[in-house]
């Protein structure tokens, strides 16, 4: 790899994006109102944090106004990944939420209408409801492969490397070890599908007009064993096991090769996808 030029991902965890609505106005004065505006929608003092934003389209509700994309990144954790890379002799272009990068990559070719982009990752879920290309609802669920391991753990009385095993292997099939595994996930799984739920909810509310058609996983929902039957099935909508291969050149050998792990490459392609750098 010659590339010195890099574009960082941030975790959910560490970033805020959200979607408001603004007048319609030039470049310039959009700045300046966002200037002003940011700190109400942002959870931390603008004097802490990096602010970007990026118009989406007209509000479904009102023409005279835009949909706005907001993100923001505080200053101590931005400047520290900062001096870490560069100090690898590395070019960082740019700093980018990985929800936003996983968005990127996995919706598809000529995408529209509504759909749910699912990166289930190791302590958080990014839940992505997009229109067309662009998200417009973001949210961080603080479920994940850690949260399915603990419970599964407990519940069965086995230390948590054996969880995993268990949960990697045989994951949320009813018919495996007797359904023991999905049952001692239950609880959790339960108040996921919830919140997942409340979210598509929003959305439709805000857009009524907007049939989603699909959910796409990555991460860990794309390589836990009845993960995507389970959601389709508590969350009525069909689902999907996401490709980050769409708008890069594999070979099917290699393709083939890295079908156990690819949904973990999303984050990555989605990031060197980003074409304003």
């Amino acid at each position: 790899i010659r590339e010195k030029n890099v574009v960082l991902g941030a975790p959910s965890t560490r970033t805020f994006a959200t979607v408001i609505e603004l007048a319609d106005m030039p470049p310039a004065e959009l700045a300046s109102t966002i200037k002003y505006q940011a700190e109400q929608y942002i959870p931390m003092s603008l004097d802490e944090a990096k602010v970007d934003w990026a118009v989406l389209g007209k509000s479904s509700k009102d023409p005279t106004k835009n949909e706005v994309l907001l993100a923001s990144i505080a200053n101590s954790f931005s400047e520290q990944r900062l001096d870490l890379v560069e100090s690898l002799g590395l070019n960082v272009v740019a700093i980018e939420p990985d929800s936003i990068a996983v968005c990127r990559a996995l919706l598809p070719v000529g995408s529209t209408g509504g759909r749910v982009v699912l990166d289930f990752g190791d302590v958080t879920a990014d839940l992505i409801v997009a229109l067309g290309d662009s998200p417009r609802l973001i949210r961080s669920i603080p479920t994940g492969l850690r949260s399915l391991v603990k419970a599964s753990a407990q519940n069965l009385n086995i230390q948590e490397q054996q969880a995993t095993q268990f949960i990697l292997k045989f994951g949320l099939q009813p018919d495996k070890l007797e359904g023991q595994i999905v049952r001692s996930l239950e609880s959790t799984m339960t108040q996921f599908v919830s919140e997942v739920v409340k979210s598509i909810k929003f959305f439709q509310t805000k857009y009524p007009e907007v049939p989603v058609a699909e959910m796409l996983l990555s991460g860990y929902a794309a390589t836990i064993p009845g993960f995507d039957t389970y959601l389709s099935q508590k969350v009525g909508l069909p689902t999907k096991l996401a490709t980050p291969w769409q708008y890069v050149r594999v070979p099917q050998a290699d393709q083939t090769a890295l079908q156990d792990i690819a949904s973990q490459f999303a984050v990555a392609v989605g990031l060197a996808q980003k074409g304003d750098v």
